[in-house]
Order: structure tokens, then sequence, then C-alpha cells
């Protein structure tokens, strides 16, 4: 799966980069029945996203094979355009994964990663509108319910990691587009049991999302 939604990201990058073009960034343009997003503009978009954990343990953990489920979930997030192809986005959303292994479940435990993307956006006047972003994800776990048998498991609340994306926007009405989106976010953790450590955890999830925006 990792392997195969590697390659998907790389060919959807080749593939805006060879339709990007550049737009008439004058006032004109907004009056055009291309549609497009410029500058000062606010989009806002719903998604369902899918959050596919690429977990790897070390450690105690490693050795009882610690996987983390997949997650099906709500996301949203809002993008304000500094330029006319250039915009900041906040995302903001939470899971709960249920966290497995091969002496069976070790509970479960809610992730939130809120993310602050810089962006750039390909085509931005027209109504195919690829983009890309990158950032530094800072993830919060909480609300764990963590046991290996009958003994509470911690775990390290917080993480930072790099975290990428590849994005198209595609317009069907005035100021309504959808979007398809992926990202991969880096992100990990540690664990300890009675004072004594088990190891590391690393996540490392893709997120594939569907949803629909609007701008404002």
């Amino acid at each position: 799966m990792k392997k195969s939604l590697g390659v998907m990201v790389l060919a959807c990058a080749a593939l805006f980069a060879g339709a990007a073009h550049a737009a008439d960034d004058s006032a004109s343009a907004r009056s055009t029945s291309s549609g497009g997003i410029y500058a000062n503009d606010w989009l806002v978009r719903l998604r369902a996203i899918s959050i596919e954990p690429q977990a790897s343990a070390g450690g105690a953990l490693g050795t009882l094979r610690v996987d983390v489920n997949n997650a099906i979930v709500p996301e949203l997030d809002f993008t304000y355009m500094i330029r006319d192809d250039i915009g900041v986005e906040l995302i903001l959303g939470t899971s709960r994964h249920q966290v497995t292994s091969n002496i069976g479940g070790l509970g479960g435990v809610n992730v939130l990663p809120p993310t602050l993307l810089l962006q750039y956006h390909f085509n931005h006047a027209g109504r195919v509108r690829p983009y890309a972003g990158a950032s530094v994800n800072y993830t919060y776990f909480y609300n764990d319910k963590l046991k290996a048998g009958d003994t509470p498991v911690s775990i390290k609340r917080s993480s930072f990691g790099p975290a990428l994306q590849a994005s198209v926007d595609v317009q069907v009405a005035n100021n309504l587009f959808v979007n398809v989106d992926v990202k991969k976010i880096w992100m990990r953790t540690s664990a300890s049991a009675g004072g004594t450590d088990l190891g590391s955890l690393k996540i490392d999830p893709w997120v594939i999302g569907l949803g629909v925006g609007m701008k404002f």
C-alpha cells in the first residue's frame, strides 16, 4: 500500500506540474467564466478521510508486532490565500485508532494532528486547480486506554514531524468545488509499562481524502 500510494502521489505531482500554466492576475481575470482563486480569498473544505498508518515498532513493541488500525473520519480545513498562488491551510480533525499485537488488542488511542501547511496553487485562475503543500506537523495523543494484559501502558503524548500534501480542487459551480487530497504525515510515540521502556512506535500514516469546498 505504501509503495503504491507513493507512486500515485508522484504521478499526480508530475501531472500537476505538466498542467500548470501562468494566469492573468488582474481584476478582469476575476470576472471570466474560468473561475479561480485570488489573494485574500478564504477556502473552506470538508472531507471524509481515510487514515492509513504505516506502523513500525522497536524494542518490546517490535517483538510484539504492534500495529495501528486504519480509521475513517471527517476533516475540516481553512485556507487563506496570501497571494494568488500561495496559501496557508489549517487542517482540523481527530481520529481514534485501535492498537493490535500478536498477543491481541492493546486498546485504543485518540490522535489529534493539527497541521498548518504552506501551499503553492498551480493554475489558480482556472477551474482545475492542483496544489502542493508542506509543513511541520504536531500530533497530540490522548484518551489512551492501552494495556498489555492487566498492565496499563503509558505513551508519550506529543510528536513533531514533517507533512507533505498533493491535492486538486475542481470547480463545479460558482464558488463551489470538489477536492481530492493525499497527505503523508510522519508521527511517532513511545510506550512504557510500570516504569519499563517498551520501545518506540512510528505511525507515519497516509491520509487520503475526498470532499467539497467553498470560496469566500
